[in-house]
């Protein structure tokens, strides 16, 4: 940076108060520091930019040997696995025995189902002054009822 002592302050100002004027100079000093803020955030923000660029190259360097290790393990569990599996058949007989027998428990095991919120029991849970300020229906009525409720009267 710029080396600017006392000394070299003073002779900067004198030098302004001579070229600018006096009426002027505040107006002019005011201007200088309001660009010289502006100047301080932009590098700010500059510095600031860079450095999240450089953390978000290690990031990404770092998931990549992250992936990487559980791409081997993942690997190494299957072939370990298939491993288990082939002396597993040969200990216990055939490999097709072993295919039926594992047939057989996937057909046991049900599927998954998501437990359901019962939407019935929810609304029957709710209370009635709350029900009849948000407009909920408190009473169950098929079509056809609803139409003949709300159907216009005929005239004589």
């Amino acid at each position: 940076m710029i080396d600017i002592g006392l000394s070299k302050m003073a002779l900067i100002g004198a030098v302004a108060l001579i070229v600018i004027g006096p009426e002027k100079l505040p107006r002019v000093a005011r201007t200088v520091g309001t660009l010289l803020g502006k100047a301080q955030r932009y590098v700010a923000d500059v510095k600031s930019e860079v450095n999240r660029s450089m953390e978000l190259d290690e990031l990404k360097k770092m998931k990549d040997t992250v992936e990487g290790a559980a791409r081997d393990v993942h690997n190494s569990i299957q072939t370990s696995a298939s491993e288990f599996e082939k002396d597993w058949s040969e200990a216990t007989g055939t490999a097709s025995d072993a295919n039926a027998a594992l047939q057989d428990q996937s057909a046991v095991v049900p599927a998954y189902k998501h437990p359901g919120k019962n939407w019935r029991l929810k609304r029957g849970a709710m209370p009635q002054w709350y029900k009849s300020k948000s407009g909920v229906r408190t009473k169950a009525q098929s079509g056809a009822a609803r139409v003949a409720r709300y159907r216009p009267q005929k005239f004589h």
